[in-house]
């Protein structure tokens, strides 16, 4: 099966991340940027970096298989 290059870049950004953290993703989703353990933390790194563009979320405590 094929998959979009984009989404094999985001599904690796993801898997790069530290679980159960505050990550901050580039806004293509490609590229983990920061992390942290708090939100603010994330947020004050994106700040000192001059990024606005940046997607902040949460990485589970584990990643859980997923059935399609």
């Amino acid at each position: 099966m094929n998959r979009d290059p984009q989404i094999e870049a985001r599904v690796s950004a993801l898997s790069a991340a530290p679980l159960n953290s505050w990550v901050a993703l580039s806004d293509d989703e490609t590229k983990l940027v920061a992390f942290g353990a708090t939100y603010q933390e994330v947020a004050d790194q994106l700040d000192r970096m001059g990024d606005r563009t940046s997607v902040i979320l949460r990485t589970p405590p584990s990643w859980l298989p997923l059935a399609v």
